[in-house]
């Protein structure tokens, strides 16, 4: 069996997979870290403390799901960005983890960032890991990234990834999070938000500020904001929270593709598991969105790396 565990400790999630390189499946485990009511996520810190006592229960878990592995390599998430100076200490105890059971095993550990980790994913998910070794775009719009990138076959990162746009304030994950929190709704507010905004029938006119292909989303929570004084249904500014992301990134879009040509694109990271925007986006733009499982944190894409570190990726 040639076998490649992934390890990913976000500042969301505890996650481990593993990627069977013969049959090009994963099975995989994760768990959400747990956040006060009304809080908006955690302190580093406790993120580590979190991870520390999650990790084990999903590396038990995972072997639940299949007891015998004999794996050929380990890789995890060591960064949040391929870009100097990009760090998180919640990715140390992933990287602990890996580090010492390939020590134990005497096989090779690789790290990764955890974006690559999730365009990874996203490229396994719809069936085009091929991209690998083609010029492409990806979005990546989670928590802590609203990035437009430009993504190139690299050596020893393996995906060569630059940024070409982004959020110049506010992540549009962070925005999501916020005006949930505004509504009383669960931390992380995405598919919370996502089912009341499911709920209105009211339509809005939204138009994004971009600073040349960059957006700005700050103006975004201040609305929200005047909506709920305003008393206004909650259900209508759930939906227009989405709606304004979904107008923003619809920009990006067509500026993106503008500068750069008609490249494939493929949308990663946890607000892109949203159906409101997915749908708007396949049927405009022809885009290409992971499934929710492979979409949000994971450690999926940083088995696939490994696999393909190794040589053995399908």
């Amino acid at each position: 069996m040639a076998a490649f565990l992934g390890i990913d400790t976000s500042n969301y999630t505890t996650s481990a997979a593993v990627y069977d390189a013969k049959s090009n499946l994963i099975i995989h485990q994760k768990k959400l870290l747990p956040v006060e009511i009304g809080a908006l996520g955690l302190k580093q810190s406790d993120a580590v403390f979190c991870h520390v006592k999650q990790l084990p229960v999903i590396m038990e878990q995972l072997s639940a799901l299949q007891p015998a592995f004999d794996f050929d390599a380990v890789g995890y998430s060591a960064r949040p960005r391929d870009a100097e100076g990009s760090y998180m200490p919640c990715f140390l105890v992933g990287e602990c983890a890996a580090r010492s059971i390939a020590a134990a095993l005497k096989i090779p550990a690789y790290g990764f960032s955890h974006q690559a980790g999730h365009i990874a994913a996203a490229l396994y998910s719809v069936k085009r890991l091929d991209l690998m070794n083609r010029r492409f775009i990806a979005f990546h719009v989670s928590g802590g990234t609203t990035d437009c990138l430009l993504v190139s076959p690299g050596k020893e990162q393996l995906l060569d990834i630059n940024q070409i746009a982004s959020s110049l304030d506010l992540k549009a994950g962070q925005a999501i999070d916020r005006v949930g929190v505004m509504l009383g709704l669960p931390f992380p507010a995405g598919r919370h938000l996502e089912e009341l905004a499911l709920t209105s029938s009211t339509r809005f006119k939204i138009t994004p500020t971009i600073r040349g292909m960059d957006c700005c989303l700050s103006g975004l929570e201040n609305i929200c904001k005047r909506m709920v004084v305003d008393g206004k249904p909650s259900c209508d500014i759930a939906f227009y929270c989405i709606e304004h992301i979904a107008a923003t990134l619809d920009k990006m879009t067509e500026l993106v593709l503008k500068e750069y040509g008609n490249l494939p694109i493929i949308y990663a990271g946890g607000v892109m598991s949203n159906s409101i925007i997915r749908a708007r986006f396949t049927e405009k733009y022809g885009g290409m969105f992971a499934e929710p499982e492979y979409s949000s944190d994971n450690a999926a894409g940083v088995a696939i790396l490994t696999a393909s570190k190794a040589g053995q990726l399908r």
